[in-house]
């Protein structure tokens, strides 16, 4: 029986399946403000620029250069601005019913469910999120997450985003767990595998699109049952 006692687990594309998730919520959205009629082609283009101008955006987040009223605002303004239409109102509408349409869906990562299933006697699960805990704390309850989760720590909530050490120290702290007992379960691998390394856990880089990297990480799977595996 594995050593390990703790499993924390990223959210996002993750567990709960991001890419799809967000995308049905755009096509839906670009059809109710009937984008098209705004000269913006389709909703792949649309979703391309947003994915582009959100990421950048996380990124300054991450290193809190904005803040978070600042992403909200400026990642639909700036993709709205970019395919030329220019209309802060839009971007704000965009942005309120992305934020209460999006956590409803309910689309998980493959594996999620049965993964959880066959660990969930022998382990505690916890979450460690960049999210915002409005955002996160619904897709976990609306995608039935809840129920496998004894604690779920935010960046917002603890004041430390991954892959800063602190957040990990804190997620020590709130769950009772020690390092050496606790794995980091994640699919970004300078946030949560890197971050996870430097700050004395081990743990398991979830790969899905196989992509090649020369960073050292305990474990690597490409289907998030094969954590089964490697804990029994």
């Amino acid at each position: 029986m594995s050593s390990f006692r703790h499993l924390f687990f990223d959210l996002d594309r993750t567990l709960w399946d991001m890419e799809r998730n967000a995308n049905e919520t755009l096509v839906e959205l670009f059809d109710r403000y009937d984008l098209k009629s705004r000269g913006i082609a389709n909703s792949d283009l649309f979703i391309e620029h947003y994915n582009r101008y959100n990421d950048l955006l996380w990124d300054r987040y991450r290193k809190k250069l904005i803040n978070k009223e600042t992403l909200r605002v400026l990642r639909f303004k700036q993709t709205l601005v970019h395919l030329g239409v220019h209309d802060k109102k839009l971007a704000d509408k965009f942005d309120i019913d992305y934020i209460e349409e999006a956590p409803k869906k309910k689309n998980l990562i493959p594996g999620a469910i049965e993964t959880l299933d066959a660990l969930k006697e022998d382990f505690k699960f916890h979450i460690i999120t960049n999210g915002f805990p409005e955002v996160q704390h619904h897709k976990i309850a609306n995608s039935g997450l809840d129920k496998y989760f004894d604690v779920v720590i935010t960046s917002e909530g603890c004041g430390y985003a991954k892959p800063d050490a602190r957040i990990f120290a804190y997620a020590l702290k709130k769950t009772g767990a020690k390092d050496a007992e606790s794995l980091m379960i994640g699919d970004d691998l300078q946030i949560d595998i890197v971050g996870a390394r430097k700050a004395g856990w081990s743990q398991v880089f979830f790969n899905p699109i196989k992509g090649e990297h020369k960073e050292k990480v305990t474990f690597e799977i490409e289907k998030l049952i094969e954590l089964v595996t490697i804990l029994n």
